[in-house]
């Protein structure tokens, strides 16, 4: 994971199909072929959270697990 500017592109973003107008969502931005950028959507202009595929797959099947860090 890596945290930056980049990528600043507007277009691609989505936010989860769970979110709601309360302003506590993330963004991620698809269709780049090595990582997964996500960003609060309260701050699109901030910075910007960059995982693997691999890294972010994995994340994704925890949390659908209902696995939870300690």
């Amino acid at each position: 994971m890596t945290l930056g500017k980049e990528p600043t592109a507007t277009t691609g973003w989505r936010r989860s199909s769970y979110s709601t107008n309360g302003g506590n969502c993330v963004e991620v931005r698809e269709g780049l072929a090595e990582v997964v950028p996500v960003r609060d959507s309260k701050s699109p202009n901030g910075p910007i959270l960059t995982f693997t595929k691999t890294c972010w797959s994995d994340f994704l099947h925890s949390i659908q697990n209902g696995e939870r860090c300690s």
